[in-house]
């Protein structure tokens, strides 16, 4: 429930009475004797999903020009009259009203200078925590981003027809794509020596994680947008939410970074498509559930620039995402394709060790690896790891498997030009390790 209280004019002072007492709600008056124009303080209570419906009647009034409006929450009614109201508006949706969400986009966004100082250190942080391997600290970097705030503040502008809130949330997005930060701090983590000359980005299982985005990517990102935006308009904290929207954000930044730094643009491309699709996914979907919740700006004429506006942008972050999206469908579709191959390798491989001739053999283990660890990709090399008993010779075993049509990847994803992959039959390789 919320108290609101609005200052008046003492002209106006009837009509807001009559409006109030048609409606029900109890209220006090209180005159304002420091003013040089006679006003007066009335008092409300409100439940929340009446808030915005009642301001809106009274501004009919015209008192918004010439009034200001504070709106505080509320612990406690207690008020026969407050209960029918509640029950009254107990249909309505459960959502704030759109001053308070438009104060609250506001207040989620931090002064420019602590927002900066916030962004570059939890990029670093990511950062560090990516070429450390270390789950913990990637979370740790997510928990200090502030980027809630500009993602929610350039929707909720959007719809309302604040250009201000809008343009400073889409300048703060902007800034908060740290990857001249990632990029520096990587690049001089490597050149100092600070980690291992030798160290192999590609065998970091944080890193890897985020070479090869496919569509569940998008769903990682409309689930943050959703959230985000609902918890905005439910009025509760929006600090888990906004978590989740960094975690979408911030470790694919630290990669993008990674992959500046040691010269990888293959690597700091997957992961900057994966950042510009997450973001511009939390935009749109929040933007969606805005407008869902019935958000439109409070003076009529106003209305129909803000539904202009919210349409070209959606359609412009609709058309964005569903290009960089190809890429996205590129990795899932590899994604099965080269699970498919490793799959028919393993069973091929498993059915020449039945045989009788190699019955002395035991499959250890069969590894696959790729021409590139970024997809769309081939497999360079089956590593095939089988035991046999000490003191006798293991049957040759490379031609075998080296013959199977298993083994041969046939070219994927053909364009205009040609295929993207070429086919390619893998190499084989053995190792034979004794057993007692």
């Amino acid at each position: 429930m919320r108290l609101v209280e609005i200052l008046i004019p003492k002209e106006k002072r009837k009509a807001v009475e009559e409006i109030l007492e048609d409606e029900g709600i109890d209220f006090t008056l209180v005159a304002e004797e420091s003013r040089d124009e006679p006003s007066v303080v009335i008092t409300f209570p409100l439940p929340v999903p009446a808030v915005e419906s009642v301001l809106d009647e009274l501004r009919e009034t015209g008192i918004d020009e010439d009034s200001y409006t504070v709106i505080l929450e509320a612990e406690t009614v207690v008020s026969e009259q407050f209960d029918d109201l509640e029950q009254r508006y107990a249909q309505n949706s459960p959502r704030i009203s759109r001053e308070e969400m438009q104060a609250q986009a506001k207040d989620l966004t931090p002064r420019f200078s602590t927002y900066l100082v916030m962004t570059i250190m939890s990029v670093i942080v990511a950062t560090a925590g990516l070429l450390l391997d270390s789950p913990a600290v990637v979370v740790g970097s997510m928990v200090i981003a502030p980027l809630i705030g500009p993602a929610l503040g350039a929707s909720v502008g959007t719809v309302i027809n604040d250009r201000a809130l809008f343009r400073r949330g889409i300048k703060l997005q902007a800034i908060g794509l740290g990857v001249v930060t990632a990029a520096i701090f990587a690049f001089a983590i490597r050149t100092t020596g600070v980690v291992s000359p030798m160290i192999n980005i590609f065998e970091i299982s944080e890193i890897e994680g985020r070479l090869s985005p496919d569509m569940l990517s998008l769903v990682i990102a409309i689930g943050a947008g959703v959230a985000g935006a609902w918890t905005l308009t439910a009025g509760t904290s929006a600090a888990l939410v906004g978590v989740m929207i960094a975690a979408a954000l911030v470790p694919p930044l630290g990669v993008v970074g990674i992959g500046i730094a040691w010269g990888l643009p293959d690597v700091a491309l997957a992961a900057g498509v994966l950042v510009l699709v997450n973001i511009l996914t939390i935009n749109i979907t929040s933007l969606v559930v805005l407008w869902y919740k019935g958000y439109r700006p409070d003076s009529w004429t106003q209305q129909g620039d803000a539904r202009v506006a919210t349409e070209k942008r959606a359609l412009v972050l609709v058309v964005t995402i569903l290009v960089l999206s190809a890429f996205l469908g590129v990795v899932t579709y590899d994604t099965y394709r080269t699970g498919a191959y490793e799959e028919e390798v393993n069973a091929d491989i498993e059915a020449v060790l039945d045989s009788p001739e190699y019955a002395e053999l035991t499959l250890i283990d069969v590894t696959v690896e790729y021409t590139d660890p970024v997809p769309p990709r081939q497999p360079e090399r089956v590593v095939v790891t089988v035991s046999y008993p000490v003191g006798t010779d293991p049957p040759p075993l490379v031609e075998e498997i080296q013959g199977r049509e298993s083994v041969y990847a046939e070219s994927a994803i053909t364009l205009p030009t040609g295929p993207l992959v070429e086919s390619h039959r893998a190499e084989v390789v053995v190792h034979y390790t004794e057993r007692g």
